[in-house]
């Protein structure tokens, strides 16, 4: 950490106090700056709990009229917000004085953080995990988003595909952005790498033989785990199909008539994560097409899990099967870690990943024929779903390290923090 970073007064903003993407990223931010620094969160949840057993000092300004703004709101709901928005930033106002920096997490926090900076004239620093795009924020969004980008005092980005978007938004290519890969921890994963999963199996009900697919993701329709269920119900078909072929051409060989297969083919799926932002509804109808599909005995939904490595060295591979394009793909990462091979939707930020081939298999998101075609060709062939995973692991250990992302997101805020000690002002849209 440079001079600059280390004795900044960094005050972070996140609005959510779940455990998603972007706090996850936050988390090793917080801890690095814990003695001069603290996070304001917009919710309460287990995120608070996390930081504040690490040290780190948490304000929460929770306001229900802020809270209720959804993303892919329109007018009317902005205009109800507009109050509770006032006071949300006059209370971070308050909080902001006694920093010198504003590190601006999610959306919610950089709509405040902005207005914020033209009452208390602090620079914001701007982290954008989202692909600003309306697969994934309504019109009025973008339009806040686009009106207020050029306040952010520098502005980084955690893919490639996050800065084409907000770069299609503003309409400004010549912006300066910093894309800063998320790093993630690969100790938990080295010590879970050799772990028994048997204990994990058991507790599901899933065979210590199967095969089985993980998928790790909050259960939302955009995640796509409807995909998956498709995807294991075409493998399901294709291998029965693969069987009955087998056997009629045994039995015209032999002369004796063709027998039907009834043998059983062991996969089995887990879904790790739970339903969040009202996503119940979602969740209801995953079970209603694994109940419609008969394949009861073969899905499991194991809910939200806090040991993400040792639940992910308890299967065979890891799908990420989201059916709009992913900012980052951290859970990819994850499971390049896990040294599991890695099965991903082409779109987004994991292209700047997965190597096709190489260090896992891409298809095409929401294909669940193509999702099964890729499956089953690592279940036929278990080297080289080793040599994937294996692979992938080196690929993930050297790129996407957590020291390196803490170390690349201290040096924006170093040059942010060298204008405040030579007294320039911070210049709007320049890092």
């Amino acid at each position: 950490m440079t001079d600059a970073a280390r004795g900044s007064r960094i005050l972070f903003v996140d609005q959510s106090g779940e455990l998603g993407g972007a706090e996850l990223a936050l988390l090793p931010l917080a801890i690095r700056h814990r003695e001069h620094g603290a996070v304001v969160l917009l919710q309460d949840g287990p995120f608070r709990e996390r930081l504040e057993a690490a040290g780190v000092t948490v304000h929460l300004l929770v306001d229900a009229g802020v809270s209720r703004v959804r993303k892919t709101g329109g007018l009317s709901a902005l205009l109800r917000a507009a109050l509770p928005v006032y006071r949300q930033v006059r209370a971070l106002a308050r909080l902001a004085r006694d920093y010198d920096v504003m590190f601006v997490n999610t959306q919610k926090a950089f709509v405040l953080g902005t207005l914020t900076r033209a009452i208390v004239r602090r620079p914001v620093v701007w982290f954008l995990h989202d692909i600003m795009s309306a697969a994934h924020f309504g019109a009025l969004q973008r339009y806040v988003v686009r009106g207020l980008a050029r306040f952010a005092d520098a502005t980084l980005v955690n893919s490639q595909a996050v800065a084409q978007a907000l770069a299609d938004l503003t309409g400004r290519r010549d912006r300066a952005v910093d894309v800063v890969y998320n790093g993630i921890d690969p100790s938990q994963f080295d010590a879970a790498l050799h772990t028994q999963h048997r204990a994990i199996r058991a507790a599901l009900g899933v065979p210590t033989d199967a095969w089985c697919i993980g998928l790790f993701s909050r259960l939302a329709q955009w995640k796509g785990q409807h995909v998956l269920i498709d995807a294991v119900a075409q493998m399901l078909v294709d291998e029965h199909d693969a069987l009955e072929r087998r056997h009629v051409g045994g039995a015209r060989e032999r002369g004796a008539p063709a027998a039907r297969s009834t043998r059983h083919v062991e996969v089995h799926v887990v879904f790790v994560g739970a339903p969040l932002f009202g996503e119940d509804a979602y969740a209801a109808r995953l079970r209603e097409q694994v109940a419609r599909l008969g394949l009861e005995p073969r899905i499991h939904f194991a809910g939200f899990q806090h040991d993400v490595a040792a639940w992910m060295a308890a299967m065979d591979v890891v799908v990420h099967t989201s059916t709009a394009p992913e900012p980052f793909g951290r859970v990819v990462v994850e499971g390049m870690l896990a040294g599991k091979p890695v099965v991903a939707a082409r779109a987004g930020g994991v292209m700047e990943i997965v190597e096709h081939g190489k260090t896992g298999l891409l298809t095409e998101p929401g294909d669940a024929r193509a999702l099964a075609s890729a499956l089953g060709a690592l279940r036929r062939d278990p080297a080289y779903a080793a040599e994937l995973a294996e692979a992938g692991r080196e690929t993930a250990r050297r790129q996407f390290t957590e020291a390196a992302f803490v170390e690349r997101v201290d040096a924006a805020l170093a040059r942010v923090a060298d204008r405040i000690g030579t007294g320039h002002q911070a210049v709007p849209g320049q890092v």
